[in-house]
């Protein structure tokens, strides 16, 4: 049986800790560096920036400054305030935490159409989760033969931060899960993005708490019980900011196809305020009639982007020949 307590037993953590920080801060300046060219396209102006992604980039530099900062502590060799810097360290990362969250709801938000229900209820589970972030120093640290070494933590404040954490982030999955299942009007092009992406931010972000949360709770030791909350945290970064480039990255700009409740029609919507409808009629036997109503542009129909039932944007000539297609089906005797 290991006696986690022993002082040989938390030097060897001490150790298996320091080489771990070192590997996660090389997977994160990894993720951060090969999706730089998106914040340069806000930086340089050339797309415009919107008030969400105030927290996409906040919880980027943030988790690289707490990420920095725990480098420093386990590279020092000149003494310095351990504990300054640790807690230094520990605003940065619980507010990467918390921000990822933030970057999570938004996603959901915008899935649920702005629901002022959702977001009413999203912001009170918001400013609750960051109580507990913000409630004071969780951990002690001290310089000790030649290096920062952490003698404390306050297990109980740091599991139930990430217990709030993980209910939130399940909260979170399961309202867009429930979106996503039951939606109100047919599946539009958001809606299938979230489903391409089958929920799996979600789901990395709430096993990552958890595991970080089960480490607190066994309350090994000082090292031990805090080892999973680095990786958590850059791993629901990671995620959330993946979450909010392709929902930025997004653009619906043309008609949209959604299937309707009727189930022999299929309509398009369109956000372009000149658009004209047009319809194409198929017939297969007296019984059977179907309609689809398209919308084109009347100054140049042929340029109008339009969507296929599997999401895909095609041309209008390229919609003429599924439609071709669907004629010589009916046109077929029936079995």
């Amino acid at each position: 049986m290991v006696d986690w307590q022993s002082p040989a037993e938390v030097q060897a953590d001490g150790i298996a800790f320091n080489n771990f920080m070192h590997a996660l801060l090389g997977v994160y300046i990894w993720e951060f560096f090969t999706s730089l060219d998106f914040d340069w396209q806000f930086i340089s102006g050339k797309k415009k920036f919107k008030w969400p992604l105030i927290f996409y980039f906040a919880g980027r530099y943030c988790l690289l400054i707490a990420l920095v900062g725990i480098a420093i502590a386990l590279n020092v060799r000149k003494e310095v305030d351990c504990q300054a810097l640790y807690t230094f360290i520990q605003v940065f990362g619980n507010a990467s935490i918390g921000i990822a969250s933030i970057n999570l709801s938004l996603r959901t938000m915008a899935v649920w159409s702005q629901n002022r229900y959702i977001v009413g209820f999203l912001v009170l589970v918001i400013l609750g989760h960051w109580s507990f972030l913000l409630h004071g120093i969780l951990l002690e640290a001290a310089w000790i033969d030649d290096t920062c070494v952490i003698t404390y933590t306050n297990n109980q404040i740091l599991a139930i931060s990430f217990i709030y954490s993980m209910v939130f982030d399940f909260t979170v999955l399961s309202l867009t899960g429930w979106k996503l299942a039951f939606p109100a009007s047919g599946r539009s092009k958001l809606i299938k993005l979230v489903f391409g992406d089958g929920l799996i931010y979600f789901v990395i972000a709430f096993l990552a708490n958890l595991l970080a949360t089960i480490f607190m709770l066994l309350n090994l030791n000082a090292v031990m019980s805090i080892i999973a909350n680095v990786p958590a945290a850059i791993a629901s970064t990671i995620v959330a900011c993946r979450a909010v480039r392709r929902l930025t990255n997004f653009t619906n700009p043309g008609p949209e196809l959604f299937t309707s409740s009727g189930g022999s029609t299929l309509a398009f919507r369109s956000n372009l305020t000149s658009a004209f409808p047009r319809r194409i009629s198929v017939k297969k036997a007296d019984d059977i009639h179907v309609q689809m109503d398209a919308l084109a542009s009347p100054t140049s129909p042929r340029s109008v982007l339009e969507y296929d039932a599997a999401g895909r944007i095609v041309t209008c000539d390229e919609f003429d020949a599924e439609a071709q297609v669907i004629n010589d089906e009916f046109k077929r005797p029936p079995y």
